[in-house]
This record gives structure tokens, C-alpha cells and sequence, in this order.
């Protein structure tokens, strides 16, 4: 059985060095960090749904706005809960979490109360959105150098990150699961969506993003929102969907082909499956993120050649960019507290960027890979009429196939996404042992 208490122990050890370094760098004796502040849609009395200051979040695993870590060189980390006696929301109390031993606690039952337990320490920077009462304590707010290195240290994860990545990847793999069973079964994207909540057994807003559940065309559009109810028995179905745990996040993708699909886009979904484990095999300490991005082009670029949608070699295509209508987004992204994990373009721990090339700019990350990292590995090949248009009248129509091409833009677009853990030697994929195929 895993021992949290014992993880997360030698995590909150690895987050004070860290910090202390940091602060150390930037000139500053203290960290303040609040878990934030509740905030109402625009002209409504409706809150949003809480996320707690990622920084915040790093540190500590306990829900709910309000509360202040106060982080010093040399001294046990200070936590002050925000604990309310509230008839209008269920306030629950704190018990004995496995964390809590790291953290000296104290409650209060009001926000002024938080802020004036917390005083107006020297020399002191501040991370989260309370800024006017962060101002009045003489705190100097977000600063930029200090938060630049606090999110470099959030890119390598510790064994505890990993486990709560791992939590999460066993009930996404779940709701996968019941996802594809249903989509089979002959459902509706709004019903595909219902099996997969089930399964995981959260409501929508426990999600860690919003699910794309697309049947047919729509997985060719790489956000989709929506969730019909009045579309059945799907040819494809293109899922993107997750779940977290304590905070973290798992980030997965599959696309399915019915039994009455087009063969031939069938075949393409086969031929992506493979072409991800093998671009996940490629994995490895040292490589630039951008050099694996290409790798995916050229791939991707030879599966079109092999099924005769593009007529060209794979480096003549990615050259001449002949596989970016097809692929257009990046080949992945750093994962953890945030979906789209922080520091994916910055060249150092002091917050200088380093933007993508102007070839894939749509990259978010161009850091080099190291140990300790979890990042997403998610090629695509989809058929976007607006992203293809220009092909078809420029110098490089003759190039495609333009008959297949457009009786296989019915079918969408395909995308299939593991969570990798960088090690010393390679990788360990985080999702396939839950989530074979």
C-alpha cells in the first residue's frame, strides 16, 4: 500500500529547498501564498467554480479559498486554514489528512482574522489574487522572477506528484472504458459523456478540464464543446477526457472506430496507435521537446504517405509543410496541477523565454527533456476543410489525394494521448497499463 504521509514528507522537503533558493535568488526572507479568493461571473452573484492558487496547490492539497501558507527559510511552513461557521455552504472539518503533520495550523473563522494572524512580515512576496489585502500587508505581489522559479521546479515531479498523476490516470482509464462501451453501444455524445462521469463517479465541475466527446466530423475540431444528444451510432468517436486527484491531473485521448466505419479510416486509427507508442518509445533524457515535435511530423507525415493521402517522402512533406494541415496543434504539453502544466516555454529558471520555432508555433513546450518530467505524447491527424483549403489551389495540390481526402473528412480526426513520466534511461507511460488500447 502506498505510504502518502511518507511521499509527501520528501515532497514538502524537495519544495522548501526550492524555495528557499528562490527566495534566496530574488532577494526576498519570505513566501506568502493563498489558496485565493472566490470570483463571480460579470454582473451575477454566481461563483465560478474554485481552483485554488497552483502555487498554493504545489504545497498543499487542501480545497477551499482563503487560507495562507507563509514559507521561510529554516522553519517549519505556516498554515493558516480559513475554517467559517457557515449556514449557506457545508464546511467541513479537517480531520487528520496525511499532510497535515508537515504544516504548523491554525484556524480562523474569518477572513480578516487570516490576514491579521498573518501580519505584514519584511521582505516578503506574495502569490495569489487577495492582492488588495496582500497590498495592505506590505507584501510585494506576483513577482514575476520569483514565480518564474517556482514554476520551473513544478515542470520535474516528485514521487508523490507522480502517485496523485497515477490516482488520476485509474479513473479516467474507467471512464474511458465505459466511454468507448457505450459509444459501441450506439449512444450519444451526451450520453457517452453521462457514461464516462459515471464511471469516474464525479460531476462535471470535479473535472479537471471540460471533456471533448466527438462523434464523427466533429473530432476534427480540436476543442469541441459540445455534447449532442441527437446524434447515434457514430462511425468514430473521438474522446479527450480525465480525471485528478488531489489536484493533479491525468490527460488521455482516444479515438474508436465502429465496426461499420470506413476501412480506411480504420486502418488510419490502427497505423496512429502504433505511430504514438513508437513516438512515446523515443523518449528520452537531453532531447529537445522540438526535436520530438518533429519526429511526429515525419511520422505522421509517412503513415499519409503509406495510405497514399500525401505524395511525398515524410522529410520532403514536413519540409514544405505538407503535414501541418493535418497536424496542427503542438505534440504535447506539460501535465500536473495545471492540464497545460506551467514553464512549457521558458529557456531558464529566471522566466527567459524561449518561444517555438516559427515552423510549429503552436508548441507548448520547447524546454529539453529531462528526468523527473510528465508530459503529454498526443500526434494528430485530422481533416480540417478550412486548414486544407489553401492546398487545393497552390503549388502543391497535385500532392494530395483530394478523392480520399474528402470521402475521410466525414470520419473527423484522430488523436491518441498517453501521460509519460521521464526517467534516467527513457520513460515509464503512466496511462497504458490502465488503459491498454
Amino acid at each position: 500500500m502506498t505510504d502518502l504521509a511518507s511521499l509527501f514528507h520528501t515532497h514538502i522537503t524537495e519544495r522548501q529547498r526550492t524555495a528557499t533558493e528562490a527566495l534566496a535568488e530574488t532577494g526576498f526572507d519570505a513566501l506568502v501564498i493563498s489558496s485565493g479568493q472566490v470570483y463571480t461571473h460579470f454582473a451575477d452573484d454566481q461563483d465560478a467554480p474554485f481552483h485554488p492558487t497552483p502555487h498554493f496547490a504545489h504545497w498543499c492539497p487542501m480545497a477551499g479559498p482563503h487560507h495562507l501558507l507563509v514559507v521561510r527559510p529554516g522553519q517549519r511552513p505556516r498554515l493558516i486554514r480559513y475554517a467559517p461557521e457557515d449556514f449557506w455552504y457545508e464546511q467541513l472539518p479537517l480531520g487528520s489528512p496525511f499532510w497535515a503533520s508537515e504544516f504548523d495550523i491554525e484556524e480562523v473563522g474569518t477572513v480578516e482574522e487570516a490576514w491579521k494572524r498573518l501580519g505584514s512580515p519584511e521582505q516578503a512576496a506574495y502569490i495569489g489574487n487577495e492582492t488588495e489585502r496582500a497590498e495592505a500587508a506590505n507584501l510585494e505581489l506576483n513577482p514575476a522572477g520569483l514565480t518564474a522559479r517556482l514554476d520551473w521546479n513544478r515542470t520535474n515531479k516528485s514521487a508523490y506528484e507522480v502517485q496523485c498523476i497515477e490516482e488520476a490516470t485509474v479513473l479516467a482509464a474507467r471512464g474511458h472504458l465505459a466511454a468507448r462501451a457505450a459509444f459501441l453501444a450506439g449512444a450519444s455524445e451526451l450520453e457517452i459523456h453521462y457514461a464516462y462521469i459515471q464511471a469516474v463517479g464525479i460531476v462535471d465541475h470535479e473535472m479537471p478540464y471540460g471533456s471533448i466527446v466527438a462523434l464523427n466530423e466533429k473530432g476534427a475540431i480540436l476543442h469541441y464543446e459540445h455534447k449532442r444528444a441527437n446524434v447515434r451510432n457514430g462511425d468514430v468517436l473521438l474522446i479527450d477526457a480525465g480525471a485528478q486527484v488531489r489536484g493533479y491531473a491525468a490527460d488521455i485521448t482516444r479515438t474508436v472506430a465502429a465496426p461499420h466505419c470506413d476501412s480506411r479510416f480504420a486502418d488510419l486509427v490502427d497505423g496512429m496507435v502504433k505511430l504514438e507508442l513508437g513516438l512515446c518509445d523515443a523518449v528520452k533524457p537531453g532531447m529537445p521537446y522540438g526535436d520530438f515535435h518533429h519526429l511526429g511530423h515525419l511520422a505522421i507525415a509517412a503513415l499519409l504517405k503509406e495510405h497514399s493521402i500525401l505524395k511525398a517522402d515524410p522529410e520532403e512533406a514536413v519540409e514544405l509543410g505538407l503535414s501541418r494541415p493535418f497536424f496542427p496543434h503542438g505534440l504535447g504539453h506539460h501535465l500536473g496541477i495545471q492540464v497545460h502544466d506551467v514553464a512549457g516555454r521558458q529557456g531558464a529558471p529566471d522566466g527567459t523565454l524561449a518561444p517555438p520555432p516559427p515552423q510549429h508555433p503552436t508548441l507548448r513546450t520547447t524546454r529539453t527533456i529531462e528526468a523527473g518530467q510528465v508530459f503529454t505524447v498526443e500526434p494528430g491527424l485530422y481533416f480540417i476543410p478550412m486548414l486544407l483549403r489553401p492546398f487545393r489551389e497552390n503549388e502543391h495540390k497535385a500532392r494530395f489525394d483530394w478523392k480520399v481526402i474528402d470521402e475521410l473528412t466525414p470520419c473527423g480526426g484522430i488523436r491518441i494521448e498517453d501521460n509519460l513520466l521521464v526517467t534516467s534511461s527513457g520513460h515509464r507511460n503512466l496511462t497504458r497499463p490502465h488503459l491498454p488500447n
